[in-house]
């Protein structure tokens, strides 16, 4: 399930791997020290190391390059705000890659909304005709359908081990790596890796019984 599914929302590729642990370890705390002194050219630097792979996770999920284009500008803004708090008990890009997740999936809550809203609406009015005129999109292909249906399974998951799963099963880090990046023991990224696993399966089965459901009434 996972290979296939995963695929979907990975459509773009995994990012190119970090440099050696001890080599990337030097060259973050530089560029920590001088965002936490406000250097402008040390934000610039973030901003160029990591964008390509925010847009890439923002595209990813959201299937649109238009939204993921306008996230990934959300994400980096919140980043420079945050800056001052962040306590580098995970790595930059852990942290960074947390906020683009939780922007991306809260973008999707509020479409979910949005929709829901819209659909409270007599048919054929002029919201909805609206609508239609502003998102001329074909109906969804069988890629867009999966990436949905992993989204959907996702949103069920707590924040902390949606982030993990998506390192890991998108990202393609490996365990050592996780541990390094977010600060955890080996033992606890393998406990919540199987339990969000399982717990997957059971979203998946229960979407699918709903949605057979629907179709016999």
């Amino acid at each position: 399930m996972y290979a296939t599914t995963f695929e979907a929302v990975n459509s773009v590729g995994l990012p190119a791997r970090e440099a050696p642990a001890k080599q990337r370890n030097s060259r973050e705390a530089d560029l920590l020290a001088r965002l936490k002194a406000g250097n402008q050219t040390a934000f610039r630097e973030l901003v160029e190391r990591y964008q390509s792979k925010i847009r890439n996770l923002t595209f990813g999920i959201l299937g649109s390059r238009e939204d993921a284009d306008e996230i990934a500008q959300e994400v980096f803004a919140k980043v420079y705000f945050a800056l001052p708090s962040f306590d580098a008990r995970s790595s930059l890009y852990t942290w960074i890659y947390r906020i683009a997740v939780n922007e991306c999936y809260g973008f999707l809550r509020k479409r979910r909304l949005t929709l829901v809203y819209e659909s409270d609406s007599p048919p054929d009015t002029l919201s909805t005709r609206m609508q239609d005129v502003a998102d001329p999109r074909p109906v969804t292909d069988r890629a867009v359908m999966q990436r949905d249906f992993v989204n959907k399974l996702l949103a069920r998951v707590p924040e902390d081990d949606r982030l993990l799963l998506l390192l890991k099963e998108v990202e393609g880090f490996s365990l050592a790596e996780l541990s390094e990046m977010t600060g955890l023991n080996l033992n606890t990224i393998k406990v919540r890796l199987f339990r969000t696993r399982q717990r997957l399966i059971k979203a998946a089965a229960q979407l699918e019984s709903s949605r057979i459901h629907s179709r016999q009434k």
